[in-house]
């Protein structure tokens, strides 16, 4: 049932977030250079400080080496809804940033479930699954958009990615790409399939991963676990390699040039939104199972006590910041 629900349901979920992502890129937050510069740095910072974090607390250990990759995941949807407990108090191109810096971070998360949770690869598999990923490209080319036929060529993707070795959600994320964003008579099609999937994805597929993976087995486990490298790189990685990693990339990249901070957002409003970032749980429970699944499992409790703790200190944290910085109106800036 745990591999239908994270090889299966997720790769819906991937499917909907790389539906986003293609909107976003065609016609929305990501359609221009000035939109995505300030917060791709940040999804930089946010993946490469929490990522070497825990690489340099755990370097004398070979398996928990492989879970470097669990800090540096943002779960979108609570970071989201925690800033949105500030209503309209929230700037909207604070709204903007930190979606889109989400986006990123998505597209991240991807590539490297690709590149490094990959299993044994099996060349012929991935041959057939170019194949079949041929035809879909070939269908949006050809004019295609009877959501269906992306459907059935989709199943079969995902069976032929699965027996592969690379991760079975990699196929949501290839055939999302090949649906068309509208049809010959210009009627949008991928952002109607994006709001059918959005409540079965936010209230049953999300929930029910949670609740297959977030369980926590105390047996064995102390308070001094805590304090363990995993556990440290984990939570250090989140609360405190996320938004380090975040304000010091965009804060070069407003000192340099190369970025603007948005009208009428303030440094200390970007602090508390790196904060909230720190908040990985969905992700970072999945990228854990994978980084685990194939070896040692001891670090299992570990990690999900890890991610579990640090998401609330990151939601905690960011909360308090966010309320300082509306209530007092201190921008912050240099």
């Amino acid at each position: 049932m745990l591999l239908w629900i994270n090889d299966g349901l997720m790769a819906v979920f991937f499917f909907l977030i790389a539906l986003e992502v293609k909107r976003e890129f065609m016609e929305g937050e990501l359609a221009s250079r000035e939109q995505f510069v300030l917060p791709g740095l940040g999804a930089i910072g946010g993946i490469s400080v929490p990522g070497a974090f825990y690489a340099w607390l755990n370097r004398g250990d070979a398996v928990a080496l492989g879970g470097w990759a669990v800090p540096c995941a943002t779960d979108i949807a609570f970071a989201l809804g925690v800033l949105s407990l500030f209503g309209t108090r929230v700037p909207t191109a604070l709204k903007v940033f930190l979606l889109t810096l989400a986006i990123f971070d998505d597209l991240a998360a991807i590539a490297i479930i690709a590149l490094f949770y990959a299993g044994d690869l099996s060349w012929a598999t991935l041959g057939i699954a170019a194949a079949i990923l041929g035809c879909a490209a070939a269908a949006n080319a050809r004019g295609v958009s009877r959501v269906s036929v992306y459907i059935l060529i989709g199943i079969a993707l995902w069976i032929a990615v699965l027996k592969s070795g690379v991760h079975a959600t990699l196929a949501g994320v290839l055939i999302a790409w090949c649906v068309p964003l509208r049809d010959g008579s210009g009627r949008a099609v991928l952002e109607r399939v994006e709001k059918d999937l959005h409540v079965p994805v936010a209230f049953a597929i999300l929930p029910l991963f949670a609740f297959a993976n977030a369980g926590l087995p105390l047996a064995g486990l102390s308070p001094q676990d805590l304090v363990h490298p995993v556990a440290l790189g984990v939570i250090g990685g989140l609360v405190l390699g996320n938004p380090v990693g975040i304000l010091l990339f965009t804060g070069l990249g407003v000192a340099t040039g190369l970025a603007k901070l948005p009208p009428g957002v303030t440094w200390m409003q970007m602090a508390g939104v790196a904060f909230l970032c720190g908040i990985g749980f969905t992700m970072s429970l999945f990228i854990a199972g994978l980084a685990f699944e194939h070896g040692d499992t001891a670090y299992f409790g570990l990690v999900r006590l890890s991610v579990l703790a640090g998401s609330a200190l990151s939601a905690a944290i960011g909360c308090c910041v966010l309320a300082g910085a509306f209530r007092t109106g201190r921008s912050g800036r240099p």
